[in-house]
């Protein structure tokens, strides 16, 4: 099929080929309306979110991943590296929010050195940890992998410290180990005494409720609603003590 793009095209009669393309013999830009404001540096383009935000117009939450028509400017320069800027609308309200590219922040997370920043019209829904404050694992960033591929000493250096850190981490696996068989061990006779224990709290509920009925029936008076200090009492009534 690649060979019929060209005789796809229709050629009109006054075409002339001096002249340049088809676009520039038309008077339009290859990308038909996503270019209707170039000549303002400014290109119309599918810009996914890239984490969740809420809108200061509507209030909404807008998930990462949710995909708009932007327009894309180029704003500045950091370095040698072009700082875009994009601007679209709330699909929830008329809010427009404009975001546009950081690459001096550096996210560790994911060993790079980009980042978007919200400049207007909605704010970030704050998710970022550092994760090696609460002892989740760390995933090893890519300059650290390409070193230990080719330095041999620090390699060995690495796996010692692996290995150091696997020794001070033992005791806690332990721990949590014993404490799993201890509990879980029988799946069976853990589920059953929960069970039993809500159980006697539910029969015990429903016996302070019938009691509290024949109150109500023996003496012809309205009973304030049931307390959690009123149980104790109330449980310590006989039927035997209504009847006399």
């Amino acid at each position: 099929m690649g060979e019929r793009k060209g005789t796809n095209k229709y050629y009109p009669p006054d075409y002339n080929p001096k002249l340049g393309g088809l676009n520039k013999f038309k008077g339009t830009h290859a990308l038909r309306e996503r270019a209707r404001k170039i000549h303002l540096g400014i290109l119309i383009i599918r810009f996914e979110m890239p984490y969740n935000i809420w809108c200061n117009g509507c209030e909404n939450h807008i998930g990462m991943g949710v995909r708009y028509n932007a327009e894309k400017k180029k704003v500045g320069m950091y370095y040698s590296t072009p700082v875009y800027q994009f601007r679209m609308k709330c699909h929830l309200c008329d809010n427009h929010f404009e975001i546009k590219t950081d690459p001096a922040n550096d996210r560790k997370e994911r060993g790079r050195n980009l980042d978007y920043e919200i400049v207007s019209g909605a704010r970030r829904q704050e998710g970022r940890w550092d994760p090696t404050e609460n002892g989740q694992i760390v995933a090893t960033e890519k300059t650290v992998g390409r070193r230990l591929a080719s330095d041999s000493m620090f390699s060995l250096e690495h796996s010692e410290d692996d290995q150091k850190k696997g020794k001070s981490s033992v005791p806690l696996l332990r721990q949590l180990q014993l404490q799993r068989d201890t509990c879980w061990e029988d799946d069976y006779a853990a589920n059953c005494a929960l069970r039993q224990k809500f159980r006697v709290s539910f029969f015990l509920l429903v016996g302070i409720t019938f009691k509290i009925f024949l109150l109500q029936r023996c003496m012809l008076i309205c009973l304030l609603p049931l307390q959690f200090g009123d149980i104790t009492p109330v449980a310590k009534i006989s039927i035997k003590t209504l009847a006399l």
